[in-house]
């Protein structure tokens, strides 16, 4: 599959470069509005390619997507240190306007996966302004969120990440929804295997990784500037999942006919994803509290969103 990306940047890079190294492209053409740029993230990815999966890197303009399965959209300002992602919006909607129009005139059959902050809020910009199904404009949403909490679940219990199933919900933001009371660890929920193996979860516990998956990127960006690795990770797994058709469930961001009584909001559930994009939403039984905070999180998306002039 021939991948696009729209802003080399550090995510868009990072996208990149993690596509490469797993081989889920045959080709992978990076824009950016800064060709000298484009250029160099290109070649820096590609002389890893020898280390790896043989695939073709290079940097090019739009007509250059033209064939392209799926065209990652991570073009936009970056959010600055105790900014809020919600925050973003006004600067990026602008630069969105020239990059769907201009994506979708040279690859107008691909899938858009949206990687631009506040994502959710962008994943709807970009669904407006494409006219595509909502199923084929795909937001990265909560992936990382949902990585963060199992990665943190995994050290707390001592297991591997790959072993828990648990997601986070709603907003890629300060409302998200960490969906504890439908977390299994196997086929076990956590609170029980917690229990056989000695490392209950406590409400301090409880605390402690609800803030390590909620504030993660506010200490990376104190600690950085910026996040790149882990999503530009998520990426690639998206664009994997797509590309072989693996009908895989992934908590990602599309607009959404109704989730906790709104209507038409775009944010985060688990979904089945596979060669035409979203294929089905999977909504795990949450407790009531956790309803309550999933329909706040959607409401505050959809006010947002519902006040976007486009």
């Amino acid at each position: 599959m021939k991948v696009g990306i729209v802003g080399a940047g550090m995510v868009g890079s990072a996208a990149g470069s993690a596509l490469a190294l797993r081989g889920v492209a045959s080709q992978i053409v990076l824009v950016d509005r800064n060709a000298a740029l484009a250029v160099a993230q290109a070649e820096d990815i590609a002389h890893g390619v020898p280390f790896g999966p043989a695939v073709s890197v290079c940097a090019g303009d739009y007509a250059d997507l033209e064939g392209a399965g799926v065209v990652i959209i991570a073009a936009g300002v970056a959010q600055k240190p105790g900014e809020s992602r919600l925050s973003l919006l006004s600067r990026n909607v602008a630069v969105f306007a020239d990059v769907v129009a201009a994506v979708r005139t040279a690859a107008p059959d691909a899938i858009l996966l949206v990687a631009s902050n506040p994502v959710d809020v962008m994943t709807e910009v970009a669904t407006r302004l494409s006219g595509l199904p909502s199923a084929r404009v795909i937001g990265s949403g909560t992936i990382l969120d949902t990585a963060r909490f199992r990665s943190l679940l995994g050290r707390h219990l001592g297991i591997a990440p790959q072993s828990i199933h648990a997601y986070v919900m709603g907003e890629h933001g300060d409302s998200e929804v960490l969906a504890w009371s439908a977390a299994r660890a196997g086929s076990v929920s956590i609170a029980a295997f917690a229990a056989q193996v000695g490392a209950a979860i406590t409400d301090d516990v409880r605390a402690q990784i609800d803030a390590g998956v909620r504030r993660a990127a506010y200490r990376i960006i104190e600690g950085k500037g910026a996040t790149w690795y882990g999503i530009g990770a998520g990426l690639a797994r998206i664009v994997q999942v797509i590309a072989g058709d693996q009908r895989a469930v992934l908590s990602v961001s599309i607009r959404t006919p109704e989730v906790a009584g709104v209507r038409d909001v775009t944010l985060s559930v688990p979904r089945i994803v596979g060669a035409r994009g979203v294929e089905a939403d999977l909504f795990p039984d949450l407790s009531p509290p956790e309803m309550q905070a999933l329909a706040r999180s959607a409401t505050i998306l959809q006010e947002t969103t519902a006040a976007l002039a486009l």
